[in-house]
């Protein structure tokens, strides 16, 4: 067994990254591959989700305008009203317990190009699971689609408190650049097991944009 290959206490083996020792403590930052799933920790009660990626740069023409959202699902795999739907017109969920900071239409700079804020403790009962999910805005209107984009991740940072915004990284999914025509991604899952928490590395592909996720989720779409 080799040094990038021990066993975490997430309780599975993946590779994964020592980080600084912070008052005494050394953190992890698991590295998932996709279809991998983990634990959070009890102690993250505070998540900002972290997405970013980057426009392949041999791809001209129109801008792009990447959209993260998030749906609130019941067990049932639906949301069970409308507003569990959050989005850059639908910024924060019921008891605030999901937040979108805010819309980037051009993903320009280094970092996070969107991120999403989730209070586990505020998460309503009837929320079986949060799936993360990123869109091309008027994908087809622009002949865009995620073939063009590159170095697509999602990471998971504990924030100290609603101020935190740099958070300690704790997770990390580099979606690769296995897509094609897809334009719309869900990017991961965070979902009740038993007591716990868990995420699960999705990284799939659709077609028909946030509409048809919406359809699939439950969503009434005009």
């Amino acid at each position: 067994m080799t040094s990038h290959q021990l066993k975490n206490p997430y309780g599975f083996f993946a590779p994964y990254i020592p980080m600084p020792k912070v008052r005494g403590f050394t953190a992890l930052l698991v590295i998932l591959t996709k279809g991998q799933r983990v634990n959070l920790e009890k102690s993250l009660t505070l998540a900002m989700i972290g997405l970013g990626w980057d426009v392949k740069k041999f791809d001209g023409g129109m801008d792009f305008d990447l959209d993260a959202s998030a749906f609130l699902l019941g067990a049932d795999g639906k949301v069970s009203r409308d507003e569990d739907f959050i989005f850059y017109s639908n910024l924060k969920s019921r008891n605030d317990a999901v937040i979108h900071t805010g819309d980037n239409r051009t993903g320009a700079g280094d970092g996070d190009d969107e991120t999403i804020i989730i209070t586990f403790s505020k998460v309503p009962a009837d929320v079986a699971k949060i799936a993360i999910a990123v869109t091309i805005y008027d994908a087809g209107t622009r002949k865009q689609n995620f073939g063009q984009v590159s170095n697509a991740y999602v990471r998971v940072a504990k924030m100290a408190d609603d101020r935190d915004f740099s958070g300690e990284e704790v997770l990390r999914f580099d979606l690769g650049e296995d897509f094609s025509t897809e334009t719309a991604l869900v990017v991961c899952e965070i979902y009740r097991h038993g007591n716990d928490w868990k995420f699960n590395a999705v990284g799939s592909g659709y077609s028909g944009g946030l509409a048809a996720l919406c359809r699939g989720f439950g969503v009434d779409v005009v």
